[in-house]
């Protein structure tokens, strides 16, 4: 696959088949996430893989924990608002993602399900969770959203879908207590990783992206 059409034709993938990946296909897509580049060569980032029946319990602790619904501790905030433009994109994508599933506004049960599908990895084999040490700053974010695009553009590569999870970090503390990671670490994002399937309605909708000259500006 050329670079220019992987980094192209990558998306986000919310169906999986239940097909194992290998592990020395997840070995060899997170070597190469390895070589991403970091402030002062640092390489901050620390990866759990959770596949098995360990990854089966996961999904049940956390499914559960949101249909409860325990209130979220994420230790990555959210903007308490967006600038205009970007609450703008953010609404006009959610309203055309529940079009295309024919999902209607006021379908709270429907809405609910597919939020809680974050839980169950969306059915994929195998979910990665991102680790940064709590003593890190705003530089190590950076570098650690470098790695996370080149894992996601080296699965692609290698025909493996992924799906960027936030919802992931919801409950920190019951993840690093069910794998075992020191408190010193944040948990930053949880990434579902798996063979595409294809059939899946989710898979069927492809977001827009903004034009370049809302993003550009030239100065000559």
């Amino acid at each position: 696959m050329e670079l220019i059409d992987g980094i192209a034709t990558r998306r986000s993938v919310r169906g999986f088949r239940a097909t194992p990946v290998p592990e020395a296909l997840l070995r060899q897509v997170l070597q190469v996430a390895g070589r991403s580049p970091s402030y002062t060569n640092t390489q901050p980032w620390e990866v759990s893989v959770v596949t098995g029946a360990k990854r089966d319990q996961l999904s049940l602790v956390l499914h559960d924990l949101a249909a409860a619904p325990a209130p979220v501790q994420s230790e990555v905030a959210a903007p308490l608002q967006w600038p205009a433009q970007l609450e703008r994109r953010a609404s006009e994508h959610n309203a055309r993602r529940f079009k295309a599933l024919a999902v209607e506004r006021d379908d709270k049960g429907t809405r609910n399900a597919l939020r809680l599908m974050n839980y169950q990895f969306f059915g994929a084999p195998c979910v990665l969770l991102l680790w940064l040490d709590k003593s890190l700053s705003e530089w190590s974010t950076f570098d650690l959203g470098l790695f996370t695009q080149t894992l996601a553009l080296a699965a692609h590569g290698v025909g493996l879908g992924t799906c960027l999870q936030a919802s992931l970090t919801h409950y920190p503390d019951v993840v690093r207590a069910f794998l075992g990671v020191p408190e010193s670490k944040r948990l930053m994002l949880g990434i579902s990783i798996g063979y595409s399937d294809p059939d899946a309605k989710l898979n069927n909708y492809q977001s827009a992206r903004a034009n370049l000259d809302e993003f550009v500006s030239w100065h000559d």
